[in-house]
């Protein structure tokens, strides 16, 4: 298995706190971040679609997994043919310090945290199944 393989599912949370008595229906019909083998995918407040980043490498050890993500292209600036302006970078990342990086940190198996990552200042909990 992959180093990451504790990770992989749905959790919910980050982005907000998570209530603690959350169904899994409530959890699994709008997750804030999904693992996979090869890709982490998460969700922003602005966009209906998930970022999907590729996973380069993921290394765990002492109760933290920490990625590398394949660089994305930056997308072409598009002015707005009205007003003149510039359409806001697309957020890539997580956050953090690194836009191809991200350190999870394993609080228990069903929370992790994101430190030092500002797009996810609370904790995350795994989706409980059905």
């Amino acid at each position: 298995a992959p180093p990451h393989a504790w990770l992989f599912g749905t959790w919910t949370g980050g982005l907000f706190p998570v209530p603690s008595n959350i169904s899994a229906q409530a959890c699994l019909a709008q997750p804030t971040v999904i693992f996979t083998r090869d890709v982490v995918m998460r969700a922003t407040l602005t966009d209906v679609t998930y970022i999907e980043r590729v996973i380069a490498t993921a290394r765990t050890a002492s109760g933290r997994t920490e990625f590398r993500f394949a660089p994305v292209a930056a997308p072409p600036t598009a002015a707005n043919p009205l007003l003149g302006l510039q359409a806001p970078p697309l957020a890539v990342g997580f956050g953090c310090g690194d836009r191809d990086g991200l350190v999870v940190q394993r609080r228990t198996n069903n929370e992790i945290t994101f430190p030092g990552c500002k797009d996810f200042p609370n904790p995350l909990v795994r989706c409980p199944s059905g």
